[in-house]
């Protein structure tokens, strides 16, 4: 009696996971109520939505899994830096289109951005805070101001959604970890921890020679 109970939940939990089951209007979704949303990228429109096509795999280039250690979720204490998901990611995008306080930073090197990458972004690879020179071009372009004595006034700071290859990948975590270093504050900073490869298997637009 127990083996056909459970079997019968089994059964409910695989129906209710179906993408058929889940999709609204037969689509699969973003979030609720929402199928897709456009951004700028590169000064042309990009509409961002789940891949349709029920056979759609995941792109190639973060197929595998043998990869580095997954990174912690919250990898930056004690500083308060929030890990967010893809709704909450999103939901940056969908702000950073009238909101220029807002930016989505892709923390990858300059081969793997122009590879592939998410729609709305702009590349500062994670090497920047490495010399004070681009170091302090990269402060100016997120909103901090240089003073006098060589310190950044961060008043106006941006808030930064931040991603890179993966949930493995350290390269959005050490740039973050420079930051806070350079006093950026910690409630201005956000990690997509699922970076490429999360946002990849969903089937989420990207853009790129490698797409």
């Amino acid at each position: 009696m127990l083996k056909h109970t459970v079997g019968r939940f089994a059964l409910v939990a695989a129906l209710i996971s179906s993408p058929h089951v889940i999709a609204e209007g037969g689509k699969a979704m973003i979030a609720p109520g929402l199928v897709s949303f456009t951004v700028q990228h590169d000064g042309e429109p990009i509409e961002v939505m789940r891949n349709q096509d029920p056979n759609n795999t995941i792109n190639e280039l973060y197929n595998t899994t043998f990869r580095g250690m997954p990174q912690p979720i919250r990898p930056f204490e004690p500083y308060d830096v929030e890990t967010i998901g893809e709704r909450e990611f999103v939901d940056y995008m969908q702000q950073a289109e009238t909101d220029e306080n807002i930016l989505i930073v892709d923390t990858r090197t300059v081969g793997w951005h122009y590879r592939l990458t998410i729609p709305g972004s702009i590349n500062v690879p994670y090497t920047v805070m490495e010399e004070e020179e681009t170091a302090a071009d990269a402060l100016e372009e997120f909103g901090a101001v240089k003073k006098e004595d060589g310190s950044f006034d961060y008043s106006q700071a941006k808030t930064l959604a931040m991603f890179c290859n993966g949930y493995w990948c350290g390269q959005t975590p050490a740039l973050i970890r420079a930051m806070l270093e350079a006093d950026y504050p910690a409630e201005k900073l956000k990690y997509y921890r699922g970076g490429m490869q999360a946002w990849t298997s969903l089937g989420l637009t990207t853009v790129g020679d490698g797409g």
